[in-house]
């Protein structure tokens, strides 16, 4: 078996793309958001289905932006304390 090291190297560990289990509480969410999102949609202009749909890319986006700097912040957070259980005189 290879280290994680090496399966990172390797590819075979990508965190942004790992599933992430579904709960009950996020179900009903999606399934409230499709709800009113299909609601707004049959409402909608020509023109306001385009400015909506600009705006969940922006959103889409920003996002992605946040869950990477959440995983960096994570990551050094973990390393951290990684570090100092090394270095504790035990």
């Amino acid at each position: 078996m290879n280290s994680i090291l090496e399966e990172l190297w390797y590819g075979n560990v990508c965190p942004n793309t790992e599933c992430r289990e579904t709960t009950k509480e996020s179900k009903k969410l999606m399934g409230y958001i499709s709800d009113h999102y299909d609601s707004l949609q049959s409402t909608l202009t020509s023109e306001q289905k385009e400015i909506l749909e600009k705006f969940e890319d922006c959103h889409a986006e920003l996002t992605d932006i946040n869950e990477r700097e959440i995983f960096v912040y994570a990551f050094r957070l973990g390393a951290r304390i990684a570090i100092e259980m090394l270095s504790l005189d035990i």
